[in-house]
């Protein structure tokens, strides 16, 4: 086994909400993260986006040695050349556009990279994973996809429900990717996915990053590395090796408040709770082997005892990730 191959890798987080500050950047730098998908919203509409994008302003300003926007794959690599965290701007709903499809070139303009057309309810776009019944792809949506493709966004479906996201998958002229679930098959959660979803996921050059999300795990909280791997092993059966990533869905120092929003939004009066309960409303407890960031090295390791070559595992910490968006981030011409 590679003692040194985690130090050589690109890693990318294929998605993160974090309570931003220096401490955490340094624990991704220190975790050796390359670059990082942060969700800059999630219920936010025009205005507000543009307040989370100047908070990020301030952020690399403060921290410039240890943190860099990300506007291409290029800058991914030279994050890695210079031992620094690249963080890409993604929103995990369509509600920075509102109704306005101009609004997904300004978006797109200001480095918001990737974009959920739902967040767990119907949207204006497509149907959330956590409606009774999914319509599929709506009018707009169909339009805004198209235009997502035209401006080089990519279409991301963590949170929608099965049909829209097939429908997804064959409506977009460009892979899609589902930045952070797990197999239905590994762990029966809402949010997680259908080896029919993966199957055309996969077989559409699309990509899939792994949850660390207690929540989207095989025994919660106290699902072991071991068992991660070999959700990671089955997947790269189903779906191809080179379909296949990371995306954490680490929500580090968050306050209750902010699970709640994510939760809640505007739009109920009465607490949803989500994947939780009345009773267990609170965020999960953390993995023993992946805390925070610092422990993305245990990733690397587990999927070594796992049987996975060097280039394996390199293509699943980073390189796939790399190799999907040289190709979306695009223009088309």
């Amino acid at each position: 086994m590679n003692q040194n191959l985690h130090k050589d890798l690109i890693v990318v987080d294929g998605l993160q909400y974090s309570n931003w500050n220096r401490q955490i950047f340094e624990q991704l730098r220190e975790g050796g993260v390359t670059m990082v998908h942060v969700t800059i919203v999630y219920h936010e509409q025009i205005r507000e986006t543009l307040l989370r994008i100047a908070e990020w302003n301030r952020h690399f300003e403060y921290n410039s040695d240890l943190i860099m926007p990300i506007k291409s794959t290029a800058d991914i690599r030279l994050a890695k050349e210079l031992g620094k965290v690249g963080i890409m701007f993604g929103a995990q709903n369509c509600s920075p556009i509102e109704d306005d499809i101009g609004m997904v070139e300004v978006m797109r303009e200001l480095n918001l990279m990737i974009m959920q057309l739902t967040y767990n309810n119907q949207s204006l776009l497509a149907c959330g994973c956590y409606e009774a019944e999914d319509s599929g792809v709506t009018r707009f949506g169909k339009q805004v996809i198209k235009e997502m493709n035209r401006v080089g966004m990519v279409v991301d479906m963590s949170h929608s429900g099965e049909r829209s996201t097939l429908d997804a998958i064959e409506l977009s002229e460009r892979p899609i990717v589902i930045s952070h679930a797990n197999p239905t098959s590994f762990h029966a959660a809402k949010r997680n996915k259908s080896d029919t979803v993966l199957k055309a996921l996969g077989e559409s050059g699309g990509l899939l990053g792994f949850s660390l999300y207690p929540f989207h795990l095989k025994n919660g909280p106290d699902c072991t590395l071991n068992d991660f791997c070999d959700m990671v092993a089955s997947t790269a059966d189903l779906m191809g090796i080179d379909q296949i990533g990371i995306g954490t869905d680490l929500c580090q120092d968050q306050p209750l408040s902010v699970l709640e929003w994510m939760r809640n939004g505007r739009w109920s009066k009465e607490k949803d709770y989500g994947e939780g309960s009345k009773s267990n409303a609170d965020w999960p407890r953390p993995l023993s082997w992946f805390r925070d960031s610092r422990d993305f090295p245990n990733i690397t390791a587990g999927l070594q005892a796992r049987g996975f070559s060097d280039e394996d595992v390199a293509k699943v910490m980073g390189l796939n990730w790399v190799n999907y968006l040289d190709e979306a981030l695009r223009p088309q011409r």
